[in-house]
């Protein structure tokens, strides 16, 4: 189609381009954050067509949050305990000290560790066993 018979340029010098009165078809377009008035008088669309627009769902305990804390792979904590003292013919490492909730399983052991923590996964738990370790935990986690 040739541009001097398009409707764009049938509308040029005319302020509003064909989209009624003054500020029409401005600014919000297809952007993705909140619309106007969908607390006010859009709100009916908001019950017919999304009814979660608003919705916060479930929970989260603050106290478990608080327990966990940050989390540690096993990975690094063989890298703690190389600068750790030997006590007994093991590194003892306590993970609460140093402000550890939790010990995940990713990576290897390769010395013989006393890992004291609250929680702590299966995994974990398992490789500084077969290392010739031991875990001090408050619970461990289900694991596959």
């Amino acid at each position: 189609m040739p541009h001097r018979l398009r409707k764009s340029r049938k509308n040029r010098g005319s302020r509003t381009c064909g989209y009624g009165k003054v500020g029409q078809h401005r600014d919000q377009g297809s952007k993705p954050e909140r619309k106007a008035g969908r607390h006010k008088h859009k709100w009916s669309y908001v019950q017919r067509y999304e009814p979660d627009y608003f919705d916060k769902r479930g929970f989260t305990c603050p106290r478990s949050l608080r327990r966990t804390g940050r989390v540690l792979n096993v990975r690094e904590l063989d890298q703690i305990a190389a600068e750790l003292p030997v006590e007994n013919g093991k590194h003892s490492v306590d993970l609460e000290a140093l402000g550890y909730g939790k010990l995940l399983g990713t990576g290897r052991v390769t010395r013989a560790l006393t890992v004291s923590v609250v929680s702590c996964s299966k995994s974990a738990s398992q490789k500084i066993k077969d290392a010739g370790g031991e875990v001090l935990a408050l619970t461990e986690e289900k694991g596959e």
